[in-house]
């Protein structure tokens, strides 16, 4: 133990002192750092020990000053190891943390594409949010090169695509916006159907019409496999294109069922705002919209109007995705429980739970264009790990940014991994894909 009077340990919220009153324990072998940690994460039973625990692990050992290095033998052994702790020094449970190196298999789910036929369109929303135009519209339209070559070399083992923003939620006119739909599906299908192990979709759906949408989800998880639905938040309606139609009201519960008795998720992505809403609040902010503000805004309203108008409460296997770590949601968690259930309900709101039981139970949130390691802890002790999902936001996100950041983050492994993989292979029923079990 005097090798190293302290070692770093990481809970994945705080570092804490690891001190030599921590490590004492009956059934420490030999009361050494190095025979604590093989305790802890590399050995069976037997006290042989598991390679593949001690492989992939890291070392987290950190010394009162550079002065302090431990013996060569037990150094070289100590850089394969980490453990973080969890209860006080009488119960120690160290567990292993995961590696400063790439986490193979990731699955990305919010990640988008464009037709090409589209392609003036396409520049046209890339000018909004990319500083390289012309890069980002050609990385849209591409389904399989450039992707998979960005997805081996950052550990991306399977990637859910769907249509970027606006898409159909743009096109006020009902027949354009179906026909828009039918053919962004069939061409999807067509372009990933030589890689079942690396891309899955979700449908693209025109919604002015609750029983046209279900009609063509059903059609799209039926006819091609497709993971879900994902849907550019409100879809903009009327004889000027100035309406809006929300998704919350007892009209789309046709809607909704179908979704349940297909047992897919739907995912509530952000769009720009248009017509007298983006006149009256954003025309002069234009630097508030997108992912600064407007696109937060736009799908938070949206998503608490589906709890307070009772669609998870009519249907309560409904799974619903938001990205960007829950659109602002989380932050305002503590203060949305205390007014519905405080003082909303007392006057009146009928929701038959908290909201953070729909989260347990309804919502999912994603990493998608949001990669703050610190952000990230706090939506894990609000929401919890089980409901959290790895996601990119390509290509208005890059790989490496997404990515290195994830693979970097000192979580613990069965979180690391939940979030990277576990949770989508679950929700998604995802096929075996490459990397799935690494």
């Amino acid at each position: 133990l005097a090798l190293a009077r302290r070692i770093t340990v990481n809970t994945g919220l705080s570092t804490i002192p690891f001190t030599s009153e921590h490590a004492v324990r009956p059934n420490c072998r030999s009361g050494t750092v190095l025979d604590l940690l093989l305790d802890a994460i590399g050995r069976r039973p037997d006290g042989s020990l598991i390679p593949s625990l001690v492989q992939n692990a890291c070392s987290c050992l950190a010394f009162d000053s550079p002065g302090e290095q431990p013996a060569a033998a037990d150094w070289q052994a100590g850089k394969l190891m980490t453990v973080a702790y969890a209860g006080p020094p009488t119960t120690l449970t160290p567990v292993l943390t995961a590696p400063c190196l790439t986490m193979l298999g990731k699955v990305a789910l919010e990640e988008a594409f464009a037709l090409p036929r589209l392609h003036e369109k396409t520049r046209w929303w890339a000018s909004l949010f990319a500083v390289n135009a012309e890069r980002h519209a050609a990385e849209m339209q591409d389904i399989t090169d450039i992707r998979v070559k960005y997805m081996d070399k950052y550990g991306v083992g399977y990637t859910i695509l769907s249509y970027t923003a606006p898409g159909v939620q743009d096109i006020w006119d009902p027949k354009e916006a179906q026909a828009l739909a039918v053919e962004i599906n069939d061409y999807v299908a067509g372009a990933t159907k030589s890689h079942p192990d690396r891309f899955g979709a979700f449908a693209t759906l025109s919604m002015h019409d609750p029983e046209e949408a279900a009609a063509e989800l059903k059609r799209c998880v039926t006819q091609y496999g497709f993971k879900g639905a994902l849907v550019n938040d409100t879809q903009r309606a009327g004889p000027d294109g100035d309406d809006m139609v929300f998704y919350d009201g007892p009209e789309w519960d046709v809607f909704w069922s179908t979704v349940t008795e297909l047992d897919v998720p739907f995912y509530l992505h952000p769009r720009n705002p248009t017509g007298t809403m983006h006149e009256k609040l954003w025309a002069k902010r234009e630097w508030l919209i997108g992912p600064p503000l407007s696109f937060a805004h736009g799908v938070s309203l949206h998503a608490l109007g589906m709890v307070t108008n009772g669609v998870f409460d009519r249907h309560p296997k409904l799974q619903v995705v938001l990205g960007h770590l829950g659109e602002h949601i989380p932050f305002d968690m503590w203060r949305i429980n205390h007014w519905f259930e405080d003082v909303k309900k007392p006057l009146g709101l009928s929701c038959k739970k908290t909201i953070r039981e729909y989260f347990q139970q309804n919502l999912w949130i994603t990493t998608s264009g949001h990669f703050s390691t610190t952000t990230l802890q706090f939506c894990m002790s609000e929401v919890g790990a089980d409901r959290i999902l790895f996601s990119i936001d390509y290509p208005f996100e890059s790989f490496d940014d997404a990515c290195v950041w994830y693979d970097g983050v000192q979580l613990n492994m069965v979180d690391k991994i939940k979030i990277g993989r576990d949770n989508a292979k679950k929700l998604f029923k995802l096929p075996d894909f490459k990397d799935s079990e690494s």
